[in-house]
């Protein structure tokens, strides 16, 4: 795509139209170990405060219309003390066992099984290409293109730009490249995690001076299609059987083609793991709101 066209095209109405079809309700990957080094991530200093400055893009050529892709997640240490972190199938509408277990818990009527179901729940994940601007911490990533992985908190700062509170506050499309806005990302240590309520967009600025150098970036930006593939998740019978694992140390024995065939013969039976729920366990969790909670499973997985 030209850059002309990239520019007569990047419309904040479509944004904002996609948006409202991606929150109406939904009827119902192989996880990588090494670092995506694609991944840019803000650091914050010895007392929890970090600042940079990134600019969010257009959404690549050839790719979704959408500048960011949602992937949905599920985290979260079982009885066993192993960790289940897997991309849900949710996140390409297909039917997922831990959301189906986890309705189970909820419907069961039990506190302790809402508390279980609670933690257990899945999480959203938003990923953009962005263009480091100013990264104190990490200069070398200055002037990279990048992706950025983030939660709720900062797409509700994208949300807020995009359709204003007030009548007085600017409206601006934070993936346009000439009639954007750089983002002034500022973390604070808040109760044990990191907080972004300072952030905040800049005033209105191309983000550089000349159309060549505009094209030069955007041609460096990632496919957010790429998190979408296949091979990023896991079948409904390799999550039901991890989960079974990490829930009570066995390996699931009816796979879904089984079940299937239960169900065609009238011998049906409801998915359940073998795990017993008289009690809730105690299981690691983050803030539900932190928009690092990946990385903070993550981390504590591999300890």
């Amino acid at each position: 795509m030209s850059i002309s066209a990239l520019r007569n095209q990047n419309s904040l109405d479509k944004l904002l139209a996609q948006v409202q079809k991606d929150e109406k309700p939904q009827g119902g990957s192989e996880k990588k170990s090494y670092v995506d080094e694609r991944l840019w991530k803000p650091q914050v200093d010895k007392g929890g405060n970090g600042y940079a400055v990134i600019r969010f893009l257009p959404a690549p050529a050839g790719d979704s219309d959408m500048p960011w892709i949602r992937v949905w997640n599920h985290a979260f240490q079982g009885p066993t003390g192993q960790w289940f972190i897997e991309n849900s199938l949710t996140t390409l509408n297909q039917t997922c066992p831990i959301s189906e277990y986890n309705s189970q818990l909820w419907n069961s009527g039990v506190e302790s099984d809402k508390e279980i179901a609670r933690k257990q729940k899945r999480k959203l994940q938003y990923y953009a290409n962005i263009y480091v601007v100013e990264d104190g911490m990490n200069p070398e990533n200055n002037g990279k293109v990048m992706l950025y992985r983030f939660g709720k908190k900062i797409f509700d700062k994208l949300m807020e730009a995009m359709q204003p509170e007030f009548p007085d506050d600017p409206q601006i499309n934070p993936f346009d490249m000439w009639e954007g806005a750089n983002f002034k990302l500022k973390i604070r240590k808040v109760d044990g995690y990191w907080n972004y309520d300072k952030s905040e967009f800049d005033s209105v600025s191309q983000l550089k001076s000349t159309d060549d150098e505009l094209e030069a970036i955007y041609a460096k930006t990632y496919s957010l299609n790429d998190f979408l593939a296949p091979s990023n998740f896991k079948t409904y019978d390799e999550l039901k059987s991890r989960l079974d694992a990490v829930l009570s140390g066995t390996t699931a024995t009816k796979t879904a083609a089984a079940m299937v065939e239960a169900e065609e013969t009238g011998n049906s039976v409801p998915f359940t793991p073998s795990f017993k729920s008289e009690a809730a366990p105690v299981m690691a969790t983050a803030n539900a709101d932190e928009d690092d909670a990946m990385s903070y499973f993550e981390k504590l997985a591999n300890e």
